[in-house]
């Protein structure tokens, strides 16, 4: 039995996609989940604890690059070097079209969800929503947004490795848990679905 669960299992790395984004959070890419790992720490460090903000960040950042990139082209034309190798600087349109049509389907499943809510007037939508939305906003009060991201990263940098380690006994409590949740929820009577009729 277990050959065959094990046979028809999914890796975590395939799970997660297969490639360099699934590399980066199994550290099978060590130097970009450690540069990762420590730039956002940095970042977190600087704009949490030091009080730094973030666009007089990025505007000394522009700054710095503006002025360096002057200051090499003024020196190359004089000193007789190449111009700074500064890239072409426009996106792609096959970038504009994916982007757009992966926004237009998160667009039109939160719409769907209102519809849902609003013209189908369904009580368990509105309480996920309502649910979800009251948890987001007590995370809220209790942590900034910026220490919410970096909790994020570090939640994405070590769950899918300790998954990854430990499947097996994760997958049994979860299967355990989830059939223990079926039997309790079971014992509860579910409301009859009743249509009403429209004269």
């Amino acid at each position: 039995m277990g050959d065959s669960v094990s046979s028809t299992r999914v890796s975590v790395h395939q799970s997660l996609g297969g490639g360099s984004v699934a590399d980066l959070l199994l550290w099978r890419n060590r130097t970009g989940a450690a540069i990762l790992l420590v730039s956002s720490t940095g970042f977190w460090f600087l704009f949490e604890r030091a009080g730094y903000n973030l666009l007089s960040f990025v505007s000394n950042v522009l700054l710095l690059l503006v002025a360096i990139l002057f200051l090499w082209a003024k020196s190359a034309t004089v000193l007789n070097r190449p111009l700074p190798p500064v890239p072409n600087m426009e996106i792609p349109e096959e970038f504009a079209i994916k982007a757009a049509d992966d926004l237009r389907v998160w667009i039109n499943h939160v719409l769907s969800i209102a519809s849902d809510i609003t013209i189908a007037r369904n009580p368990i939508r509105l309480l996920q929503v309502s649910f979800a939305l009251l948890a987001i906003s007590y995370v809220g009060t209790l942590i900034n947004s910026l220490t919410l991201v970096y909790i994020g990263v570090l939640l994405s940098l070590s769950c899918p490795i300790v998954y990854e380690e430990y499947q097996d006994h994760i997958d049994d409590k979860l299967s355990s848990t989830s059939k223990f949740v079926r039997s309790v929820s079971r014992k509860f009577p579910m409301p009859a679905n009743k249509e009403k009729k429209h004269q």
